[in-house]
């Protein structure tokens, strides 16, 4: 049997590129390698609503089962974490000691979730009450704790954070976000579309606190965090007591294994062009981990994104297959909370114009960001049909009026006609 092509990663964006590459060339073994206990799974559920279900199984995260990956002639090897690439000899040596072949190699490592580094952390971070919602490991861990009645502070109001305080009201507990920065969402959208979020999680009955800096932590006696202190924009301290601390802050991605053997990493990830090829020739990365060229963006930029993962994985399987297949698509997320579906297409990062379509209180509405005339991204809450013609729009990096893209009787594909 020949060398194999291995996976590293068994990530969303892992198990598309081994499928993918079983489909482009059967004839060549594929071996996908996953450092968790447990085949691919779907993340995203896991804060939307996976968490607040007591009775919800994993088969239905599950991207393929075990069937269907020995159907496609893929095999997968749960637990195997990978510590080390040796580019020259094409081998990878696992934790267990044992040495593979690699005909060629992807890197789909992911990311984890960011640290929260501040003076007593170190003994909170180990405390039973204290989570990080990024594996099926840490959602098995916090469902028991997420119980009707409990007070649950999660610290950062990013997307992560925002959609577990919407599933803690459905659920019926009683949650406080608290948001380093004057406003949630602050990285990724306008103060018109933040002002929006908070207004409805504060009508929902969140306790939401913005500028605010953690300080540190109570530990009760059976060293479970009874309160998080931490201090207002005024520099007064405060105190919020809780049974379940979330910190989601962010994640990292995991590019350790790729730094140690040598391949071009920057700050954001590990360097991929727009084939998703590394600066090893034999080397194709995709996924989370990976930081690439974005249209209408300078440089390169890491997409934390399922549909950016299925993307880079199928065009990284048709690199190692010899075929050309660039990604250079712009990216899209999306976000659930409470009827709320935010549809988010570009990086609205460098924007200098916002213009809003709809009725902001009627919870229907489109956010354009403009940048030198020019429209690089959108938010769509509530709005698919806006969605769907605004990734036409960023994507032809259109020089559009604002008033026009705020006139709700002017319709929108007309501008993509025009």
């Amino acid at each position: 049997m020949s060398e194999p092509r291995v996976v590293i990663g068994a990530s969303h964006a892992g198990s598309e590129l081994a499928a993918r590459l079983r489909q482009l060339d059967p004839s060549t073994p594929v071996m996908l390698l996953g450092e968790e206990p447990v085949l691919p799974y779907q993340r995203p559920p896991l804060s939307k609503s996976w968490i607040g279900n007591p009775v919800a199984g994993i088969e239905g995260l599950l991207i393929r089962n075990a069937e269907a990956y020995a159907a496609a002639g893929i095999e997968t090897r749960t637990g195997a974490r990978v510590v080390e690439i040796d580019r020259c000899g094409r081998r990878i040596r696992l934790e267990s000691g044992e040495s593979l072949p690699y005909r060629q190699l992807a890197i789909a490592t992911g990311a984890r979730a960011r640290k929260l580094l501040l003076p007593g952390s170190e003994h909170a971070e180990h405390a039973p009450n204290v989570h990080c919602v990024r594996t099926l490991a840490d959602a098995q861990r916090l469902r028991p704790q997420f119980v009707p009645g409990a007070r649950i502070a999660i610290i950062g109001g990013g997307y992560i954070g925002l959609e577990l305080a919407a599933l803690a009201v459905k659920t019926g507990l009683a949650p406080t976000v608290l948001e380093a920065q004057p406003r949630v969402l602050a990285r990724v959208t306008a103060p018109q579309v933040s002002a929006f979020y908070e207004q409805v999680h504060r009508d929902a009955g969140v306790d939401l606190r913005s500028d605010v800096r953690i300080t540190g932590f109570e530990l009760r006696a059976d060293g479970a965090v009874g309160s998080v202190l931490w201090q207002d924009a005024n520099g007064v301290d405060q105190r919020t007591p809780t049974d379940i601390v979330i910190v989601g802050v962010g994640v990292e991605p995991n590019i350790e294994l790729a730094e140690t053997a040598g391949l071009a990493c920057g700050s954001g990830g590990l360097i991929v062009d727009e084939h998703c090829r590394t600066s090893d020739p034999a080397i194709v990365a995709a996924g989370d981990c990976t930081s690439r060229p974005v249209p209408g963006q300078a440089g390169t930029a890491r997409i934390e994104s399922v549909p950016n993962a299925a993307e880079q994985a199928r065009t990284a399987a048709a690199t190692l297959c010899g075929e050309l297949q660039p990604c250079n698509s712009v990216p899209w997320f999306w976000s659930d909370q409470y009827d709320l579906k935010l549809q988010t297409v570009g990086l609205s990062r460098g924007h200098d114009e916002v213009a809003v379509r709809g009725d902001m209180a009627g919870r229907s509405f489109t956010a354009f960001y403009l940048r030198a005339g020019v429209l690089i991204a959108t938010d769509s809450v509530n709005r698919p049909a806006d969605f769907m013609v605004a990734r036409k729009l960023v994507a032809a990096g259109l020089h559009i009026d604002a008033a026009a893209l705020a006139d709700a009787d002017a319709p929108l594909k007309r501008l993509v006609a025009a």
